[in-house]
């Protein structure tokens, strides 16, 4: 297996072009003449009047592709050719009113007005195309990624295979262990990009897929890309950084499903749909909305078979690649969380664990480093000694950066002259920690 298909280089080059080539006729594009028609009138009826230049900007599709459909609209009698002086040598289309009653019966079937949506069959094969089990880490790449996290090696000799398992990773521990922190870096390590759709058409039905939130464009694409070179790859889909999704607390049932705004009449992917080609993370897990074993039992087949099922509206289910690594990230040990059977088929179980004075130090030295707070190695040895050792409370990666700041926030308060002392740690500890004194008088309240 190829370490690094579609790499960027060859996305820039021929593999970008062979992976999802420029439509160059309407049969090219998977989509009808019909519903390319549709799509148009509703362009022009949102703009009032538009040049082929426009339109080609709006619904990311060549000049050939556009050139036919505007001849079809022309000899249907829905569009018009309008002048707007000397000055303006482009032509300007606008509806006639036969075209204005086809696009309000456009609309009333789909509110999607945006670039021609891909067909959901030329979305698969992109999307095993550039799958993200095709790359394969190396020790070396993932120890470069995470050189100045502190995190034990044999952690990182864990997570490094289950990134290139194809199989999902369930990562537990304390609260305040870098759980959050530890998956949201693992996606540097993916040093390639793949190419993500404006929206997928699905039996005659447009399925937003494109998310700014989610997905990032690379540099070269952040500007619209010249739509008049058909020797390019297809407009409908944008280069971007392979998507990472974060969801915690919030996560619901809907959110794994097909989302219909009957107002807007528009349908909007769901987030593992969002997440193709990257990670997706379940933070916290156990505190969703949605209980656990809801959850892992809509993932089980997705899991097992790289592939879900998705409903759309009038009942229609429709096949959709799963193609990411599924990461479950929790407080809560996963014995209590999930059954053996649905344990033994995510297959990677990392624990992360307190930190020892050595992992404490390097976290706080980068603290330091980074809020430019000068480096004091008696306020260390306080903070590990006195304060973490005599009351009992376990080193965690979240200490440092969270107590130093907040005695920093103190020192400045106080005029920020001369140096931080003990005195400015022992505040920071008793802001931070809740006393155990003030649970038990609150409890006898």
């Amino acid at each position: 297996m190829n370490s690094h298909a579609f790499s960027d280089e060859a996305l820039q080059d021929a593999g970008l072009r062979t992976l999802a080539p420029r439509p160059k006729t309407v049969e090219e594009t998977g989509l009808t003449l019909h519903f390319l028609s549709e799509l148009f009138v509703k362009h022009i009826n949102d703009a009032g009047l538009l040049t082929l230049k426009q339109l080609m900007q709006r619904v990311a599709l060549s000049g050939p592709v556009i050139e036919t459909v505007i001849s079809f609209l022309r000899k249907e009698v829905l569009i018009e050719v309008h002048s707007r002086g000397f000055e303006h040598r482009e032509l300007f289309y606008g509806l006639t009113q036969r075209g204005r009653d086809y696009a309000l019966e456009a609309f009333a079937k789909s509110g999607y007005v945006g670039a021609a949506p891909v067909p959901i069959d030329h979305y698969r094969e992109v999307v095993e195309a550039q799958s993200v089990h095709r790359y394969t880490v190396t020790r070396d790449q993932f120890y470069r990624v995470f050189s100045k996290v502190s995190l034990k090696n044999e952690i990182k000799d864990q997570l490094g295979p289950a990134l290139n398992s194809g199989r999902a990773i369930f990562i537990y521990g304390p609260a305040g262990t870098g759980k959050t922190y530890i998956t949201q870096k693992m996606l540097n390590v993916f040093e390639d990009s793949c190419l993500v759709p404006y929206s997928l058409e699905i039996d005659g039905v447009v399925v937003s897929l494109f998310d700014p939130l989610i997905h990032h464009p690379v540099e070269e694409l952040k500007s619209s890309p010249n739509l008049h070179l058909d020797e390019d790859y297809d407009a409908r889909f944008v280069r971007c950084e392979r998507p990472v999704v974060i969801t915690g607390g919030e996560l619901g049932m809907d959110m794994l499903e097909v989302n219909y705004n009957p107002v807007l009449k528009e349908y909007q992917a769901p987030l593992q749909l969002k997440a193709n080609n990257g990670i997706f993370i379940i933070d916290d897990m156990g505190r969703q909305r949605a209980t656990p074993m809801e959850i892992f039992n809509r993932w089980i087949v997705p899991l097992e078979e790289h592939k879900d099922y998705l409903t759309l509206g009038a009942g229609k289910h429709v096949q959709t690649p799963f193609d990411q690594i599924v990461v479950f990230s929790s407080n809560i040990n996963p014995v209590d969380l999930a059954d053996e059977a649905f344990l033994r088929r995510i297959g990677y179980k990392v624990y992360f664990g307190y930190l020892d004075a050595r992992q404490y130090e390097h976290i706080w030295r980068q603290v330091c480093q980074e809020r430019q707070i000068p480096f004091d190695p008696e306020l260390l040895h306080y903070a590990i000694y006195q304060l973490h050792g005599t009351k009992g409370v376990a080193l965690r990666p979240c200490h440092p950066r969270d107590l130093l700041s907040m005695a920093w926030d103190c020192f400045q308060y106080q005029g920020g002259e001369g140096e931080m002392t003990t005195d400015h740690m022992d505040w920071a500890w008793e802001s931070y920690f809740v006393s155990l004194d003030d649970q038990q008088q609150m409890s006898e309240r």
